[in-house]
Formats: C-alpha cells, structure tokens, sequence
C-alpha cells in the first residue's frame, strides 16, 4: 500500500478506550456534545478480546515496521471507570505482547475525580503516566468541568493530583490538559496549575469548525482573541522562569528552529495516530468527533484488520501529505511551517471543501506563531545564535571567549526581556516611572552602562521574584528598577537624579554595592554626575564615588583584576542568596584578601594545567560569591539556573581545590545558557536516570547537566595525574572518567536526545578518549566507584 506513490507511514500512537462513558458531564466534551454520537452504540467497558487482539495487532505492526517505541494512551469517556482489573489487563497484554519487539510508552488520561492510591500503586506497577484535565482554578474549572447535577470537580480533581505530588507517584504525573475559555483570566489560570507543579500542561483551543464556530467577545474584530490569552500566558511562563513545559509554546519554538512539533495540532509533521473504541473498532483521531457524526470512522477492526490498513485509510492518508495536503491560502502563510495549518478538526467546513480549508482558529495561530518569532527570534546581534561548530566547540567541555561571549550575549537579551516584562506587569509609582524613563533615556545613549548593570547575575534572580505574583512583587520591582538606572547613570557618569526606594535599610546599587541607611528611611534621593554620587536620604547626604573617599557605610563589590580575568567576589547583594546554600555575610578585609589570594592561584593554576577553559572563564565567570562552609566543613560549591556569570563556594584550603571547583561549576553555567538556545533532549522525556555519582535518579537534564560538569572533573584530575600527581591522581583520574562515560553512554540511550543532542553528547565521549592508565590504577578506580554505588545506590538499581 502506498500513499501519493510512496510507501505508507506506520502508525507510532495509539489511544485505546477503556470506558465509552463518564462520571463528568463537562459541556465542551468532543465525544459527547459534539456532532459524532457514535459513543451511544458502544459497549460501556472495553472486552478482555479486544484488549487481546489490539495488542496483537500493535505488536504486529512493531514487528513489521522495525519501530523502536510505540505510545499507547489509555482514554475514555473516563477510563478509571474500567476498574482496577481491566486496567491491569490492559497493561499486561501490551506489555507481554510487546516485549522483546520495542519500547512501550504507557499512559492514561483521566478526569482524576476517582484516582486514589490503589490506582496509583497499579500504575507505578506498569509505569504508566497519568494526565490530568483540568481548566485552572475553582471558577475556570467549574464553567464546564462538572457533574451531570451541577456539582464541582474542582475538589476531588485537587485531591487526586495531590496524591500523583506525593513522592513515592510524582515519576508518573505526565502533565495536565487545560481547555481555554477566553471569559478566564488567562494568568490566574496559569497561576492555578502552576501552583500544582505538573512538569508539563496543554492548553487546548476549544474544538470548533467553520460551521460551528468557537466563542469569541463582541470587540474581537480581528479574530485574535485565543492568540492574547495565550500570549498572556506566555508572557507569565517566561516571567516566572519557565517552571515547567507549556506544550503550545515549546512547540511553537521548536518549528520555527525547524524542528517537529509536540503536538499534532501544530507542525507539519505526518499523522501516525490511531483509536481503538471499546468494541474493537478503528477510528481517526478523536478531535474528529467536531466536524459530522461519523467523521473519525474508518469501518475497519481490530479482528478483521490490520494496522496497515488502517494507516493506509484515506482519512489518515490525507493528514500525512504534509503541505501538499493544505488549503492553498495555507500553502502561501509565511508561518505555515510552524503551524501546519492548525488541527485537521479545525480546518472543517460543510460546502463541500471538507478539511481543505485553514483552520477556523487560522488569525489566532498567525498572531501567536509571528509574535513567539519576533519574541525569541529577533535579530542575530540581540539574540545570537548557536551554531554547529559552537556546539561541537562546547561539547568538548572547553570553549573559547568568542562562543562564551555569544552565550553570555543571548542571557543578557533575556534580562533585558524579563526586565520589560518587570516594568508591564507591575504597578508603577510617579518616582518608578521617572526611573523608567531615565533608564530608557541611558539605554539610548549609554547602553553599555545599562548593560553593565543587567548582565550582573542577581538582575536575573531578582526579576523572576518581581514576576513571582507575591505581595511585596510590585515594591520589589520598582525599588530594583530605580537601583538599576541609578546604577547605570553612575557607570555611565551622566548627570542624573534618581529616587530609590529603601528596603530593609539597605541601597543597592547592582554591580557596584550596597549603602546601609539608617533604620526607617523608606526611600533616597541619588545623584549622579561624572566623578561619582551622593545619596540624600533622612536629612544626611553620603558619598558614594566611582572615585575618591567613600563613606564608612558604604559596602563596595570587591573586584579582582587578576592576570586576563576581572572577578567580582560579591558578598552585598541581598539577591546572592539563591544557590541553595547560605551565602556569607559581608567578609572582613582578611577574609576578602584570603579570596584574592587564593583566585590568584586558583586561576595562575587553570591557565597552566588547565590551558582550554581558561578562556570562556575569563569570558564569562564575572562573579565569584562566597558560601558558608559546610558543617563538616566539605568542599562546597554551586551554580544557579538563573544566575548566568556566577558561581557560589565555600573558600576551600587549597588553590587547586578552588581551581577543581571553579571550572566543575562553571560547566553547569555554561550548559544551562546552552539549554536556553538549543534544545538538546526532548522536554517530553520523563523518565528518571542514575548517574554514577549521585543516590537519586535524576531528570534527563539533571544527567545532562552533571556529566557535563563531570567532564572537568576529568580533566582536572587528568592535569593533575600528569602533572606529578602520583597514583591517587592516576586512580581518581580513571574512576572519574570511567563514571563519567557510563553517564555519556546513558545519555546516548535515552531515546530523548535531538539531533543536536546526539551530536553533543557525541563529542563528550570524544572528549573522554585517550590516556590509558595502569592496570592497577583502573582496578583501584573500579573499587572505589562500586564502593560508592553500594553506599549511595539502593539495592536493585
């Protein structure tokens, strides 16, 4: 069988109903309250025959088509309605059936008003994944998501993903589906599931036609009203710092990169989805259920029928012609690529064109997609980007000060983002706008004192609190919106006059100090011109110079101009305390001065040993803040998601310990900017792995994120294995490559990888090669790791 003289595509996706009916009766249900009413002839509960025959037939076209995985969702109506048994038999037979021909993806989708523990055991069981609807808050879930006598989900809806939150389940939540109703504020209802920490959530536009169009506002003229809900949203996703995946966004991105889509309703890539009803019957796809009774039928079954029938069927023929299968309008969109021409049920009309026509929601999806590209894909010398060589450069763990500068470049465009978004969604004082309005005129005509000031990392940390929706938010943003212009105007030497609010006491000026007032001055008058400032605040004035005598109360960065790296040791700035360990109080000058000593050796040490990461150091390390030490007083270090340009660490005893921790940490600053330009695994991905090194299993970024760091590792104890370091360095050496490679190895068979990512982890085993030790130093190596397996790693894994 072929399709347009090609041979057809095999079917990877599959949604098996287990219960044709439900316990909700939400009023926007495609099954129920639409135009197909095919469900009322359908046996209530799936057979133990069809359960039988359908996983044979999975299993079959598995088999024929060489598939490595297929993805199976158990759905309904509601499917926890089968009961604990028949979802148990459902499990059982496509795992046995599939076992030993390809991965299974199991999961099931459900309403959650029933879930309880017992179901959550039998799922841990199988590892099937659950998603969860829900539409947002109370009064955004109860506009459709009730029972049939009119009484809320919302409660029971709660409890049921309160339990998928508990530790022991969490690896199974998969997400949420959310519905959008454009009369719900859009970011309350972002707020509402994101304060449920689902690692992902799927806004859906409503199921619609061109005969029966969706709902829309009186004043939506241009038809754009979906596109503003979800940009709202979006602008609310990436202010509180993307806390979890939205679906419609990272799809969007990813095909606008040219990537494929996450989602069948976005993208062109060829359908390969199949239904299996609960008397045995194939059907296309369920949206279909919206255009006309009978519309997702294909008179095909699972006892008569084989899956390549069913993907040779001329429904499902049509939805893999790709371009050549859309309407002419959509064949000319400029965006066309990334949109796909919206979900096939969309595209519906009865006058004959059938599904030949752009998607009902067309102008809200070409307002979406334009506007995320203008947002994330501006200009190279605002938003540069990644390219190949960059990436194989980086994969080697090492990297030059040009591609360090071009990452540092990107995180300062998202500063400079986020700080817009600070400004429109706070509320604003005379004396905030007086600010905004200076800062702009900087930005202007000193924009790289403005950008002095944002690249500092706590800028970051401090506009993602600002978003965070708290009660001090709006005070929060305009004190740091005043502390960023006074501190530009002073970089800059402009002649400026700027009214900070004072919080705690304490003036900031980011990337220069802080000023401590005396208690109860609520704000400061700062004046800026070309030798320095003053600040007039409860009827005193203090000095502040760039140059010149400062006054005592005035707590300046301390910067260290060491041999081709200018660091900051930042031990003022009240936003530092961000890296999950407590950042030390305001050092003395004998603790300051151990600091220079021991970077000077530190970084005297890398430049010579360690010759390749000396320069994206110098490039892009720009802060150094100094942790308490740790109880047992053990080397302590970390890196901060959202503070590009910092590392934290405890002051260790010797210079190449701090060498050892330097260029470990700064690995996972350099990863994550990667991450924020390139997508190197697929953020569906939500299976846990081992590292060698850690007791936990970890989230395929987390693995990524510590094999990457690990490859300094290696080569710090490679530098110093050959360097005089005797056997212990020749045996650490061994043990952390070894462990380090297993991680590689890991990576490279998750499945989950990109292209891109394949190639980058590619060149970290590249990277690990060469060296040979000693026979007994490799046995020692080998040791030691399984010595630390049997005390961190539980039995079994």
């Amino acid at each position: 069988m072929t399709v347009m003289g090609r041979p057809h595509l095999p079917l990877r996706q599959f949604v098996l109903k287990m219960h044709s009916r439900c316990d909700l009766a939400c009023d926007h249900c495609y099954v129920y309250e639409h135009a197909d009413q095919s469900w009322r002839g359908r046996p209530p509960v799936v057979s133990d025959e069809v359960l039988r025959a359908t996983a044979e037939r999975i299993s079959e076209h598995a088999k024929t088509h060489q598939l490595d995985a297929v993805h199976v969702v158990l759905h309904g109506g509601e499917p926890l309605l089968a009961g604990r048994t028949r979802l148990r038999g459902a499990a059982a037979e496509l795992t046995a059936a599939l076992d030993g021909v390809c991965e299974l993806d199991l999961r099931i989708h459900t309403n959650a008003v029933t879930l309880d523990e017992r179901f959550l055991d039998l799922f841990a069981e199988f590892g099937i994944k659950v998603g969860v609807s829900l539409d947002g808050d109370r009064a955004a879930n109860d506009l459709h998501r009730r029972y049939a006598d009119g009484r809320s989900s919302h409660d029971r809806v709660l409890r049921g993903i309160a339990l998928l939150n508990q530790p022991r389940y969490r690896h199974l939540f998969a997400g949420i589906l959310c519905t959008i109703d454009l009369r719900n504020d859009p970011v309350a209802v972002y707020d509402a599931l994101a304060e449920l920490a689902p690692p992902r959530v799927d806004f859906l536009l409503p199921h619609a036609t061109w005969d029966e169009p969706p709902p829309r506002p009186a004043e939506d003229t241009d038809g754009t009203a979906y596109a503003r809900w979800l940009l709202a949203v979006h602008d609310r996703w990436t202010a509180t710092g993307r806390t979890m995946d939205v679906r419609v966004f990272d799809s969007v991105l990813r095909t606008l990169r040219g990537d494929s889509s996450l989602t069948e309703s976005l993208g062109l890539a060829p359908a390969d989805l199949a239904v299996i009803e609960t008397d045995g019957t194939f059907e296309q796809a369920d949206s279909l259920k919206t255009a006309h009774d009978g519309a997702p039928a294909t008179g095909l079954d699972v006892f008569a029928h084989s899956l390549d029938e069913v993907a040779a069927h001329p429904g499902i023929v049509a939805r893999q012609q790709g371009l050549d299968g859309l309407a002419e309008q959509c064949r000319a969109c400029p965006v066309v690529r990334s949109c796909g021409g919206g979900l096939y049920a969309h595209r519906y009309r009865s006058d004959g064109s059938g599904f030949r026509n752009p998607s009902v929601y067309c102008s809200d999806l070409l307002s979406l997609i334009t506007d995320l590209r203008d947002r994330h894909m501006t200009d190279q010398s605002v938003r540069p980007a990644l390219a190949e060589h960059h990436l194989a450069e980086l994969a080697t763990g090492r990297g030059t000060a040009a591609t360090v500068d071009l990452l540092a470049r990107h995180q300062l465009s998202l500063v400079r983002e986020l700080l817009g978004h600070v400004w429109h969604e706070t509320t604003h004082t005379p004396q905030g706008e007086d600010a905004w309005r200076t800062l702009t005129v900087l930005d202007g005509e000193a924009p790289e004192s403005v950008d002095r000031v944002l690249a500092h990392p706590y800028v970051r940390t401090w506009a993602l609190r600002c978003l965070g929706g708290d009660a001090e938010a709006a005070a929060t943003a305009v004190h740091g919106i005043a502390e960023i212009t006074a501190a530009a105007a002073l970089r800059a030497g402009r002649a400026e006059t700027v009214v900070v609010p004072v919080r705690d006491g304490l003036l900031r000026l980011p990337t220069l100090g802080t000023l401590t007032l005396e208690a109860g001055i609520e704000q400061a008058e700062v004046r800026t011109d070309a030798d320095g400032c003053t600040v007039h605040a409860g009827g005193r004035t203090y000095t502040v110079g760039r140059t010149g005598a400062k006054d005592p109360a005035w707590q300046g960065t301390r910067r260290f101009d060491l041999d081709g790296w200018s660091v900051a040791l930042e031990d003022t700035d009240p936003w530092r305390d961000c890296h999950g360990h407590p950042a030390h109080p305001r050092l003395t000058e004998g603790e300051a001065e151990a600091w220079r000593a021991g970077l000077t050796a530190a970084w005297a040490w890398i430049r010579r040993e360690l010759p390749e990461y000396a320069p994206g150091i110098a490039a892009g390390l720009r802060v150094i803040t100094p942790l308490l030490p740790s109880p047992e007083n053990a080397d302590l270090s970390s890196a901060a998601r959202d503070a590009f340009g910092a590392v934290a660490i405890a002051r260790p005893g010797t210079p190449e310990t701090l060498a050892l921790l330097l260029v470990h940490e700064f690995q996972h600053v350099k990863l994550g900017a990667v991450l924020d330009l390139v997508d190197l695994h697929d953020p569906a991905c939500e299976t846990l792995f081992y590292a060698p090194w850690r007791a936990d299993p970890r989230p395929l970024e987390g693995l990524l994120q510590g094999t990457y760091a690990h490859l300094a590792v290696v080569d710090f104890w490679r530098a110093r294995w050959r360097g005089g370091g005797g056997r212990d360095a020749e045996v650490r050496f061994s043990r952390w490559r070894d462990q380090t490679a297993q991680a590689v190895e890991t990576l490279a068979t998750s499945k989950a990888l990109t292209e891109d990512g394949e190639r980058f982890v590619a060149g970290l085993r590249e990277a690990l090669a060469g060296d040979a030790v000693s026979v007994d130093a490799l046995r020692a190596a080998r040791r030691a790791a399984e010595e630390h397996r049997r005390t961190v790693r539980p039995p079994g894994h």
